[in-house]
């Protein structure tokens, strides 16, 4: 599932490409009602690929007529849990066979490198569907232990309802798993709002997983800008509940849009100033070099989770750094279509600016770029280790969201919390030394969703993903507890004494 082709047939996959164009409501590919498109750029080549459809809030409220009508018909819920089960494995079995589409599709229109997508993203998609399918069959509800033997109370799960899910533009595909696979197995109405600059894929696995038999109207998408489309889904009175992933400025609207419409429960996935906190008795700083730079550069920086600020002991800083330097140079950058190219393009000319104006202020603030810090025509920036990083600086502080990693040295653990918890933020950490007692209480000490221990990650589907403080609210994407953000929890009292026999008696 994962084998990765060369880069002239993923060339010729994408010559040969038709890009879906239209929104995808109740069952059907749509134009906006406005008629207006915007374009979809490909970040590494600045060419248009695509017109999509902009959509705004008569298409969302369209969509979520429909998407209300599958829900109290039952189309999708009533079915049994086997049968939802068998859909949604079909659904990903749909994805397996598209797996080299979809992996240019996420290429082209994100600027990745397409081996990541072949080998990441893509089968991470298809594995969170089938889980999350398996699953559905393996959730029970409960009975109550009540006060007395004449009450049976029984606890269950029901959909909540319709749900709109916003998705961020850095990991398309993996992104939408996670929010429908748990929403679709929960027995949801789901509207997808991808982010502009990605819509294409999010519009395909639509029409895949009709064609697999998720009935109409269970599964849209609605494309468009945040202000014009996202909002409108925020805002909407018949809107049950929004599971967001992007900025924390933008999670902060949709508190906002809930408290102003429907209190429609808000789940939020935020930014992240990551750090990993490396001590002076970390066995293999080889192997601490390798996570570190994995963690830093991966998807250009561009990830929530990515470790972009590097704590570490004074004693092994150089060290570690003549360490990281040398991983570097194995993370080439170029077209992201050639398998070979481990760093693609930022997703956007925008975007690229904002990262080149931290890089900019480096020198400003009298630290030292190490390695890379260059940039290449069109939206690529070179994977860049800046050292002398201090706390109170920008690139200490500020969520970069570019491949730049920053250095900073401690000496003491105490110190060295105290800098990995010197953030708003708190969605995930990683702490490299020799000693289980000194990982675990650190562990336990840093306040982030997300702690690895002598490596870099963010676990497996089977664990939930999500962040303390600016960093996350209302519940966790992945795992079983995802389920629970898609459901309400119901009480059904039961007096089952006969007071009719116990009249006749007496």
């Amino acid at each position: 599932m994962s084998d990765l082709l060369t880069a002239g047939e993923y060339k010729s996959i994408a010559k040969g490409l038709a890009f879906p164009t239209n929104a995808f409501i109740d069952g059907a590919a749509r134009p906006a009602a406005s008629g207006k498109t915007f374009k979809s750029t490909n970040p590494a080549t600045g060419e248009t690929l695509a017109e999509i459809a902009a959509c705004d809030a008569s298409d969302v409220d369209f969509a979520v007529r429909k998407a209300r009508e599958a829900f109290e018909d039952g189309r999708w819920r009533h079915q049994s849990p086997n049968e939802r089960k068998r859909v949604l494995l079909a659904f990903a079995k749909l994805l397996e066979r598209n797996r080299h589409e979809l992996a240019v599709l996420e290429s082209l229109d994100s600027g990745k490198p397409v081996a990541e997508c072949q080998t990441i993203d893509v089968p991470e998609t298809i594995h969170t569907i089938r889980w999350h399918a398996e699953l559905i069959d393996k959730i029970y509800d409960h009975t109550a232990p009540t006060s007395t033997n004449t009450v049976t109370a029984l606890v269950v799960r029901e959909p909540i309802g319709v749900v709109g899910c916003v998705l961020p533009w850095n990991f398309p595909l993996l992104m939408m798993a996670w929010k429908i696979g748990p929403a679709l197995a929960s027995g949801c109405s789901v509207i997808v709002k991808p982010a502009k600059e990605t819509s294409l894929t999010a519009i395909r696995l639509a029409e895949l997983a009709f064609e697999a038999g998720v009935p109409a109207g269970v599964l849209n998408i609605v494309t468009g800008g945040g202000r014009d489309a996202g909002q409108a889904i925020g805002l909407h009175p018949d809107i049950d509940m929004v599971s967001f992933t992007g900025s924390t400025e933008t999670g902060k609207l949709f508190l906002r849009y809930a408290a102003d419409s429907n209190l429609k429960r808000i789940v939020l996935e935020c930014g992240g100033k990551n750090p990993a906190v490396v001590f002076d008795d970390a066995e293999d700083l080889d192997l601490v070099a390798e996570q570190v730079t994995l963690g830093a550069f991966w998807n250009m920086g561009e990830n929530c989770s990515a470790t972009s600020r590097l704590i570490v002991h004074a004693d092994v800083a150089d060290d570690l750094v003549a360490r990281i330097k040398a991983y570097m140079r194995e993370w080439r950058m170029g077209d992201p279509l050639d398998p070979t190219n481990r760093v693609g393009a930022l997703v956007s000319q925008e975007h690229c600016a904002k990262v080149k104006s931290y890089l900019d202020g480096v020198l400003s603030e009298k630290q030292t770029v190490e390695a890379g810090g260059k940039t290449d025509k069109g939206a690529f920036v070179e994977p860049t280790l800046v050292s002398g990083v201090k706390a109170d600086s920008t690139l200490f502080r500020e969520e970069v969201f570019g491949p730049v990693l920053a250095v900073t040295t401690f000496r003491s653990v105490g110190e060295a919390v105290a800098l990995a918890n010197d953030t708003r933020y708190g969605l995930a950490a990683s702490v490299y030394t020799a000693s289980l007692k000194r990982a675990l209480k650190v562990a336990r000490e840093i306040r982030a969703g997300t702690v690895t221990v002598n490596c870099f990650g963010e676990g497996d589907i089977t664990t939930p993903f999500g962040g303390y403080k600016e960093s996350g609210f209302g519940g966790r994407d992945k795992s079983v507890f995802a389920h629970d953000q898609y459901t309400e929890l119901k009480t059904i009292w039961i007096d089952t004494s006969d007071r009719s026999v116990d009249e006749t008696v007496r």
